[in-house]
């Protein structure tokens, strides 16, 4: 049987006691607050809803699509932009947008950007920090190639930072590994990434989703135990998996927008303070 006929149904149809194979997203106060907890206790990042990242993955393009699908390191592609809990499962993809699409673009166009602008994602109120009076609202970590926001916080410039800042970008680099390691299993595990995919955008899109809903069934303890690509030492610090034919997304100068640089501020301030852990010093001293 095609590949591309099998993906669907592994999405849609019960496969275990009646239990659905599909990427669950929160949608309520409490299920975001659980997400949050989980990067509290594991990344010691309070406040977190998630780890978001993309990768494109590579096609084949069809015939008379020119450079609908061209993307910045010219080759085609369609983005698959995910976010992932604590424990690197996604809680939430999107794909199919043709690599030709900026990268901000690519984010500004998700539905869950969307319903977190709009307030209708579910999110928690802002809450204080433990052990702090501070109040900050609950974010989502994310690197240079997406723009800093009241909900989306990435880490400082690279050049001339300085150590509250190094701190705080280490924080947070922490807590986003998530994601990396998200992807990296993911492309490790299923062969269909590992060169461009040759069939139509539409049944492509459904592979994908496909795979990364089987990424989080396989990954219950009861499924698999120990079967992981990537792996973390003792400080908690990625070893890198493969990623093959899964490019990142293009790093932009993005418009910071007020409200997220002092909430940014808000956090570093606290990274270095009440919420400082003891090996954060050593870790990002020069």
């Amino acid at each position: 049987m095609y590949l591309e006929q099998m993906c669907q149904p592994l999405v849609l149809y019960e496969v275990e006691n009646h239990q659905f194979v599909e990427v669950q997203t929160p949608q309520t106060t409490e299920e975001w607050k659980s997400v949050a907890e989980g990067f509290s206790k594991k990344w010691n990042f309070p406040n977190c809803l998630g780890a978001v990242d993309g990768k494109h993955i590579l096609i084949k393009p069809p015939l008379g699509s020119g450079s609908f699908y061209y993307n910045y390191k010219g080759c085609h592609s369609i983005v698959l932009m995910a976010v992932s809990n604590a424990d690197s499962n996604f809680i939430y993809v999107d794909v199919g947008t043709n690599g030709r699409v900026s990268d901000g673009g690519v984010w500004d166009n998700c539905s869950l950007r969307q319903h977190i602008e709009n307030g209708s994602a579910g999110i928690p109120e802002d809450e204080v920090l433990p052990n702090s009076s501070t109040t900050l609202p609950y974010v989502i970590v994310a690197d240079d190639a997406f723009p800093l926001n009241r909900h989306v916080m990435k880490p400082f410039p690279h050049q001339n930072q300085n150590l509250e800042q190094r701190v705080f970008s280490y924080r947070l680099s922490r807590a986003r590994r998530t994601v990396e390691n998200a992807f990296g299993i993911l492309a490790n595990r299923f062969q269909v990434f590992k060169k461009p995919i040759d069939l139509e955008p539409q049944k492509i899109e459904k592979i994908v989703l496909a795979c990364t809903a089987l990424h989080n069934y396989l990954r219950k303890p009861s499924i698999t135990p120990n079967l992981c690509s990537d792996a973390n030492n003792v400080n908690r610090e990625q070893i890198p998996g493969t990623y093959n034919l899964m490019l990142p997304l293009e790093r932009q100068e993005h418009n910071s927008t007020a409200n997220g640089t002092n909430v940014r501020n808000l956090y570093m301030k606290y990274f270095n303070e009440e919420g400082a852990v003891i090996w954060q010093n050593r870790v990002t001293a020069d």
